[in-house]
């Protein structure tokens, strides 16, 4: 009904919303220290400044709820729609051949960190806001949209607003893939290490580090070694460097070499499509003739247990699977490994069947027969799943269908969105089937057809709602 005129709207604003998506880009809006007024520091508070200006630009009157959320509604009346979306992203990590804080257009293409996890959808959104408006002005129903700002680091922002604001009767986040997300895995990313008097016997690993956030496969991982000699490990360097699919450097100083891991980064809720730079580290260093010490052993059993290129939690005893959902995923992502001892964090997604028993106290378990202790964030997220069924769900899929011509189906993924917690809410877009935009790896991007294509689909979806 509606299709021909959503059509028309984007083939007019389709540079214009281009544009502000990468006015949004070129914020970096990775979580920093809390400020007065900015409770996940400088850089979400300004993505969501620029975010609400653009609003404000298109006609609406956006609300900013503490730099917290921003809130955009399509009329005054009782809101029926809700759609969740984020400005934060993740560090950029490495890898990167253009800019990932300054947006690059190229090949029907943009390029740069947010581009499609999530300020691309957040823009794509805003405008299918501002389409149903002008085609529908006088709708009876409200849709609004929420811009958050720590999705990445714990979802604080939505607590935030939900401790505010009541849900509405639908609730669905662009934060995923098309067509529908209606299962989400339950997940485990507990903080974890140990501690042994230092060895002064050579040679010695003196540190370890690697990653930045539990959720984000590390590109890159850094060692110092003490005592090895240059020529030989540099043997065993390019050895793995074939095995292991990631390529090792040197750099020597004195009696100390750093070697340096680089991998492929990856979103953790699909970590089979990077190449952890962690646990190839590790699987090196395990396999070079460290002198005997509680140091090295620990790194020997954290390549049992994390071994690298394996993602299904096979090490710590706790592979699952179900038909629903499909396998459980695990992958180490955070270590600073010292002379004295380590820390670190892993991200474990589990299937719908999956419980706390069968994931985080075997892990556990496991984890404490090796002299591992778990040190924090040991909550459990428990998965989500709405059904395929549901009236709300048909009117997504029917949207998906009338603009793609491909046939509309529920889908599980590992990754969790702001509606993991919201009953019947799903992810909706706004990644296509099929298509790898480097979610949380080098050199994000996002298809400009792919992105105006999503944003027809939800301005289709909030004129059947909301009418």
């Amino acid at each position: 009904m509606y299709k021909q005129r959503i059509d028309e709207y984007f083939e007019r604003h389709r540079d214009e919303m281009i544009k502000d998506i990468c006015r949004l880009i070129n914020v970096k809006s990775v979580r920093g220290e809390p400020r007065s007024g900015m409770p996940f520091g400088e850089g979400p508070a300004a993505a969501l400044d620029e975010a609400l200006k653009i609003a404000s630009e298109l006609g609406f009157e956006p609300r900013n709820m503490d730099n917290y959320v921003g809130v955009v509604d399509l009329n005054g009346s009782a809101t029926e729609l809700t759609i969740l979306s984020h400005l934060d992203v993740v560090h950029e990590g490495g890898g990167w051949t253009k800019e990932p804080f300054s947006a690059c257009v190229e090949n029907g293409k943009i390029f740069g960190r947010g581009a499609s996890d999530d300020k691309g959808p957040s823009v794509a959104a805003l405008y299918a806001l501002a389409a149903a408006r002008e085609i529908e002005p006088n709708l009876s129903k409200n849709a609004r949209l929420v811009f958050g700002t720590a999705e990445e680091t714990g979802s604080e922002d939505i607590a935030y607003y939900f401790g505010r604001e009541k849900a509405s009767p639908c609730t669905f986040s662009p934060d995923g893939d098309f067509p529908v997300i209606n299962a989400e895995k339950g997940r485990y990313a507990p903080r974890f290490g140990a501690s042994w008097p230092e060895s002064a016997d050579l040679p010695r690993i003196v540190s370890i580090k690697a990653g930045e956030a539990a959720n984000a496969v590390p590109s890159e991982a850094a060692a110092v070694v003490e005592g090895l000699d240059f020529d030989t490990f540099e043997e065993y360097c390019d050895m793995f460097n074939e095995y292991s699919g990631a390529e090792f450097t040197l750099r020597e100083e004195g009696n100390l070499i750093t070697v340096t891991a680089k991998g492929k980064g990856a979103h953790a809720a699909d970590p089979q499509k990077g190449n952890n730079a962690l646990t190839a580290m590790i699987f090196l260093l395990s396999h070079t003739n460290f002198a005997p010490s509680e140091s090295y052993k620990m790194i020997c059993e954290l390549n049992c247990l994390f071994p690298h290129g394996e993602f299904y939690g096979k090490g710590l005893g706790i592979e699952q699977k179900d038909e629903i959902s499909g396998p459980l995923t695990l992958s180490l992502n955070v270590m600073d490994f010292s002379l004295t001892g380590f820390s670190a964090r892993f991200d474990c997604r589990f299937p719908v069947s999956g419980t706390k028993e069968s994931t985080a106290d075997a892990a556990s378990a496991v984890l404490k027969a090796k002299g591992i202790e778990i040190t924090g964030n040991d909550n459990v997220t428990p998965p989500h799943y709405v059904p395929a069924d549901s009236p709300f769900v048909r009117k997504l899929l029917t949207a998906y269908e009338t603009y793609t011509g491909c046939k509309g189906k529920c889908i599980a993924v590992g990754g969790g969105t702001y509606v993991h917690e919201i009953e019947g809410g799903v992810a909706f877009g706004c990644t296509m089937p099929g298509a790898d935009n480097h979610i949380h790896g080098s050199d994000e991007f996002v298809a400009i057809d792919d992105i105006v294509t999503g944003a027809k689909i939800f301005a289709q979806a909030i004129l059947d709602i909301c009418k």
